[in-house]
């Protein structure tokens, strides 16, 4: 197997670890978006401990030839990769009645794995219930840890997780793999917390995209290299990512295009797009099914709230859809100096949407020294009646039940250093909330990317005022990085 960097994944570890134990045969289902690291982590998991294979598209001839080659190495019984089978059952037959494995399995569990599970799906549409009878009538009965893993979402929920699965019910044990968080990027670039924070909002937390950047070079070199080069991985990545999920990926990438110039509600992403409500409802629900796509409401709002607003919840393809595909025809022609002139005009902008984000990630896992129920941004008429600018935005509320707490915070990724007195602003823009929730204990915080400028002796303890500076000692002060 291909080993690449390893960062962190302590706890998905466990999980399979965990799952790994049981005394009894499993059937472990993993998956996750491309390049999330799922190859590292079952490489890391299964050690000498089992065989791990990676299925192709070539049909389930070449793919039953290749899996027993691979079989065979583990066992070192060159009578596996000798024989010739028909189908995948009489292959786990034979393999299961061998003396090889079954002196595998008396010693300890043998983990077999197999990766891009929906190309198996995609050859052999009975595939799925092909397993299940190998699972039912083979290796239920064996000391087994069966992994099926794979990359496209929407397949692996619904012919694998969903309960019309032939694989339904069998399961003992499934996982989504996540992209690392926002701490764990030092370990890819040296870079100051500025730039660590670029590069997350650009690239996110997919280990395959960290691992592309060049630690030499500056940030805004790495988007050059990486996401405006003709024959850059990144550069296509966005259209070959949809193709994984979408067989025709044009109105996906109609919708991802409109979102991502401003266009959040239903409505304007319909005008935007000419497409019908229906269909930009059901395309939407896809999307938010495979986690492309996050519905917004605000603060307090009920659960049926209409006016939902929808962001594309992944760094990288907010940036694509954003500075990459309007300017393809000029990184074609070879004019990207131009292009990231452009980028880096507008990015400030699209920066300060990212840092929201950011914030809202940092304190749900904690950077506060204290847990939150629910952090969300909230939208809201004032209470002063006048229309439009009635409107209010926070850019963070965030509760806490047990505490009995309110917290509001803005966010400002400007260049210069923000007036303390925005604080003042903050309590008056919350007033309408605090009305709604009286009796709270309510705590202010402004975060900067700059500072601050203005006397803060005199302010009350109930207000938090954190630069960068601050936020990275925090941040690493809180939550510390588990080891590896």
């Amino acid at each position: 197997m291909y080993q690449q960097k390893f960062v962190n994944r302590v706890e998905e570890l466990e999980i399979l670890e965990n799952a790994y134990s049981s005394k009894e045969a499993s059937l472990f289902i993993l998956y996750g978006r491309r390049r999330v690291g799922k190859t590292e982590l079952i490489s890391r998991f299964i050690g000498n401990r089992g065989v791990y294979f990676l299925a192709t598209a070539e049909g389930d001839k070449e793919n039953i030839n290749n899996f027993k080659a691979s079989v065979s190495r583990f066992l070192e019984d060159d009578s596996i990769i000798k024989a010739s089978f028909d189908d995948w059952h009489s292959l786990f037959s034979v393999l299961a009645s061998s003396s090889s494995f079954r002196a595998k399995a008396s010693k300890s569990k043998v983990i077999i794995a197999i990766d891009e599970f929906p190309y198996l799906i995609e050859a052999n549409r009975a595939i799925s219930s092909v397993f299940q009878k190998i699972y039912d009538t083979i290796l239920r009965q064996m000391n087994v840890m069966l992994i099926l893993s794979g990359s496209s979402i929407s397949i692996m929920e619904n012919e694998v997780l969903s309960c019309r699965s032939p694989l339904y019910g069998r399961r003992t044990g499934q996982l989504q793999l996540k992209p690392l968080k926002f701490r764990y990027l030092a370990e890819f670039v040296d870079y100051g917390f500025e730039d660590l924070c670029n590069t997350y909002f650009v690239f996110g937390g997919i280990p395959e995209y960290l691992l592309k950047l060049d630690p030499s070079v500056g940030f805004w070199g790495n988007v050059s290299k990486n996401l405006l080069s003709k024959g850059s991985a990144l550069y296509e990545e966005a259209e070959f990512l949809l193709r994984t999920e979408f067989r025709e990926p044009r109105n996906y990438m109609l919708i991802l295009r409109s979102i991502s110039y401003g266009n959040h509600t239903l409505g304007e992403i319909c005008y935007y797009s000419g497409l019908d409500k229906s269909m930009v409802s059901k395309y939407l629900d896809v999307l938010m099914s495979l986690g492309l796509v996050i519905p917004e409401k605000p603060f307090g709002a009920h659960e049926k709230f209409k006016r939902k607003l929808y962001w594309i919840s992944d760094q990288y393809l907010k940036f694509w859809f954003r500075y990459v595909l309007p300017h393809k025809s000029e990184i074609e022609s070879s004019r990207n100096g131009g292009v990231l002139e452009s980028i880096k005009t507008d990015f400030p902008t699209f920066a300060g949407e990212q840092f929201e984000n950011l914030m809202k990630e940092l304190i749900l896992e904690g950077i506060l020294g204290r847990s939150f129920d629910t952090v969300s941004r909230w939208w809201g008429r004032n209470g002063s009646g006048k229309k439009g600018r009635g409107v209010e935005e926070i850019d963070i509320v965030a509760h806490s039940e047990k505490r009995g707490e309110l917290f509001f915070a803005e966010c400002k990724w400007t260049n210069s250093p923000v007036p303390i007195n925005v604080v003042e602003a903050l309590k008056t823009k919350s007033e309408s909330l605090r009305k709604q929730y009286p009796g709270k204990n309510y705590t202010y915080a402004v975060f900067s990317k700059s500072g601050f400028k203005g006397a803060m002796h005199g302010l009350a303890g109930n207000v938090i005022f954190m630069n960068l500076s601050d936020i990275e000692h925090e941040l690493f002060k809180k939550l510390k990085k588990p080891e590896n």
